[in-house]
């Protein structure tokens, strides 16, 4: 079976390490990226060490149901001269991160060629995919015109790219993407007032890169929402027993679908066994549309050795059981979820605390100030002009961190995409992303059609690779 990955991203390293570790079939794996920084993706390419790793160890990791492999590889050493007093995990570099990816999916393919599968990287990027040899195999055409059968395509070409909310694109002094910030940053002059359009994890990387650089002018973080992400809080050990993936698949059995009370049903029961209030917690969840942004931050920054678990157990289970529920949701409750997505993100995607410190230490001297309700943001004369309810900010340079939507289409990958729907081999779903319409094709990672409004998270990509390499190989031995 010749198997073609398209991308070398997070989602192509799990896909590999589960390939790797399955022990059986054999055949061939050609992986297709033309970016020098193989495995590593947009995320976890080489950047300023200020730019670190937004979760503990124990959900970075890529093997599937593995939570220790991160961990292992880190070591003791690495561990030590990383560790993040404040949660008490180590929290390294992304690009340190990268390096994790890169060995994981270099040993994969070893072991695949120790079993005698034959494997190829090819330094290309492909343009379409279309049917060959009387629909028998598929053909992949490269942007140098070559073509290259395969039996089945994994699809793997990461999110999508940021928007340009405000048409600033081309202004002078506009940082569409700001990622590498080691390379966007060095852009902006040290005095300059900056203005970051965001306030989730990506602004929060900025304004702390920002810092790190001994930047002395003014910043202000702007949005429409003015929520900043939640703060990690110290990981306890509790391993979740109701809230499980078992469990929402044994009420799927039950009932034929999986509802929003069913999922709170499961967490109350999580809250119950260490005798926490489930009205209590929502109440305080809620609260955070509302609370006072800087307040908001000091109160968590403070509790991140609160013993109780709920906020924890809604993190860790976003990620491993919530793309997994969330397909077996029906479509007025997927609503209702999406009516609070500033705040589903911001819970499920925090900062840590290292960062928040930081954060907070730059609201507190006055260098750093927030602006909700953002209504319009316009280049003016040598700069910009933010317009909110409450009044104008001027900004010398504007840096764009708000995030790509999740299942938009990559840039680079729309007349890939485009080939698939007209070939007739995928379809768009009506939420967004892709779902392929031939069994001999599958989509990993954000991209994938009628997936969550979240981000894909780590231990959600290793599921899905997992997965696929499951349903690859028993096709081969079927």
């Amino acid at each position: 079976m010749r198997i073609a990955i398209i991308g070398a991203g997070a989602a192509t390293v799990g896909l590999l390490d589960a390939l790797a570790v399955s022990g059986t079939g054999m055949g061939e794996v050609t992986v297709f990226e033309l970016s020098a920084y193989l495995w590593r993706g947009r995320p976890y390419g080489p950047d300023l060490d200020s730019v670190l790793v937004n979760a503990p160890p124990a959900i970075m990791s890529i093997r599937h149901q593995d939570s220790g492999h991160y961990a292992s590889w880190l070591g003791p050493e690495r561990a030590a001269a990383h560790r993040d007093d404040l949660l008490g995990q180590p929290l390294v570099p992304r690009a340190l991160y990268g390096a994790y990816l890169a060995d994981t999916a270099e040993a994969g393919l070893a072991a695949l060629r120790e079993r005698g599968w034959r494997t190829r990287v090819v330094a290309a990027r492909v343009v379409a995919v279309a049917r060959s040899g009387e629909g028998l195999r598929l053909a992949l055409r490269t942007e140098d015109g070559h073509d290259h059968p395969a039996d089945r395509v994994v699809v793997c070409v990461g999110g999508g790219t940021p928007q340009d909310h405000y048409g600033l694109g081309g202004a002078p002094g506009f940082v569409g993407d700001p990622y590498p910030l080691a390379y966007t940053l060095g852009h902006v002059p040290a005095a300059a007032d900056v203005a970051v359009i965001g306030s989730g994890l990506t602004a929060v990387d900025v304004v702390v890169s920002l810092a790190a650089r001994g930047h002395a002018g003014r910043i202000a973080l702007v949005s429409r929402s003015g929520m900043l992400p939640h703060v990690w809080q110290r990981p306890l050990g509790h391993r979740p027993v109701h809230l499980t993936v078992e469990r929402v698949n044994a009420l799927c059995r039950e009932h034929g679908c999986v509802t929003l009370d069913d999922l709170a049903g499961l967490l109350r029961a999580e809250l119950a066994g260490t005798g926490e209030d489930f009205a209590d917690f929502t109440a305080e969840l809620l609260a955070a549309g509302s609370e006072e942004p800087v307040r908001r931050l000091r109160r968590q920054l403070a509790a991140v050795d609160d013993p109780r678990i709920g906020r924890r157990v809604l993190q860790e289970t976003a990620h491993t059981v919530g793309p997994y529920a969330w397909r077996l949701l029906p479509g007025p409750d997927r609503e209702r979820l999406r009516r609070h997505v500033r705040l589903a993100t911001s819970t499920a995607s925090p900062m840590v605390p290292v960062n928040a410190a930081a954060l907070l230490r730059l609201f507190e001297s006055g260098q750093l100030t927030m602006m909700a309700g953002v209504r319009k943001i316009e280049a003016a004369k040598g700069g910009f002009r933010v317009r909110g309810d409450g009044g104008d900010l001027n900004a010398d340079v504007a840096v764009n961190a708000v995030n790509p939507p999740p299942q938009a289409v990559p840039r680079a990958a729309e007349p890939l995409v485009t080939s698939l729907l007209t070939d007739g081999l995928a379809a768009l779903h009506p939420s967004g992303g892709l779902v392929p319409a031939d069994p001999r094709l599958n989509v990993v990672g954000d991209l994938t059609g009628g997936g969550p409004f979240i981000t894909s998270g780590i231990p959600g990509v290793a599921a899905a690779g997992a997965r696929t390499v499951r349903g690859l190989l028993d096709t081969q031995t079927g």
